[in-house]
């Protein structure tokens, strides 16, 4: 069994749907550029409200993901 090494990043996605599309937004995103991402927590939630109603979803997360093995 090999070890397992993580780094984690922390991120903030947002979108003005839903606090699921902040967060898959921000997975995307972040899948782009780290390789290897294998899981996020959910840190703080945040929303803008205006008029009495919530336009904008705001989502800090912590991503992990697996470091190379070294060479």
């Amino acid at each position: 069994m090999s070890d397992h090494v993580y780094k984690i990043v922390e991120l903030v996605g947002s979108s003005p749907t839903s606090i699921e599309d902040a967060i898959q937004g921000a997975i995307a995103r972040a899948s782009t550029t780290l390789d290897k991402v294998r899981w996020f927590e959910v840190i703080e939630t945040r929303g803008h409200v205006e008029d009495g109603k919530v336009t904008h979803y705001q989502v800090t997360i912590r991503v992990g993901f697996t470091l190379n093995p070294p060479a």
